[in-house]
């Protein structure tokens, strides 16, 4: 699939009906997920065949992308029952299955490795702090084969070194800088649109561990 199907596809997609600020619900759009899954893919290999997990789903975008370009099986994750009903709707929608689970990314007991990639687009922690550190902690210890992640660009030393030093990352490099289109969805935005400048990063995990870390 070419990257401009692709990116159509998912411009279609139904999004958050009422967005949770203290999930940092924000959409992830079609120009930025389809250049992300489409890197993944054609650059690396880490999506077709692959089983793929997709933490903080949302409304499924970025899972149902990999799903488009021929991964063997899509799990999506998230804490918010009403986004993980949009993403059902979402995936009728493209006539393509894909699994949901409502969870806490944080709780999640997957230890076994059977997930070859995660994708996501995490909380920026500007609600929470540390909260898309988190999200790269535990997908470093589910994915076997690599971790797709995007960042604020002003934390890339702070994620790089955490991510090797602490997180047990055999790589972590920069694929590229991309512009995050953060919409006025919520009463304290004052702007219409604000462009965040956001890194999408690609991480290998060490796999020589136990699997009952």
């Amino acid at each position: 699939m070419k990257l401009k199907q692709l990116e159509s596809l998912l411009g279609s997609l139904q999004q958050f009906d009422n967005p949770k600020i203290e999930l940092e619900q924000y959409p992830t759009g079609p120009h930025i997920a389809s250049r992300l899954l489409y890197t993944a893919e054609n650059s690396f290999g880490d999506v077709a065949d692959k089983v793929v997990a997709d933490f903080g789903c949302g409304c499924g975008t970025l899972g149902l992308a990999a799903a488009l370009l021929g991964a063997e099986h899509v799990i999506g994750f998230d804490i918010d029952a009403e986004s993980i009903e949009i993403a059902y709707s979402n995936a009728d929608e493209l006539e393509l299955d894909m699994d949901f689970v409502q969870c806490d990314i944080r709780n999640l007991g997957l230890s076994d490795r059977n997930i070859d990639t995660v994708v996501m687009n995490p909380p920026f922690g500007t609600r929470k702090k540390g909260a898309d550190m988190e999200f790269l902690s535990v997908a470093l210890k589910v994915a076997s084969q690599a971790v797709y992640s995007l960042h604020k660009t002003t934390t890339r030393d702070h994620i790089k070194r955490t991510a090797l030093r602490d997180y047990n990352a055999r790589s972590a490099e920069v694929v590229c800088e991309l512009r995050f289109d953060v919409p006025q969805l919520y009463k304290f935005h004052k702007k219409k649109e604000v462009d965040v400048a956001v890194d999408l990063w690609r991480f290998v995990p060490k796999t020589d561990r136990s699997k009952d870390l």
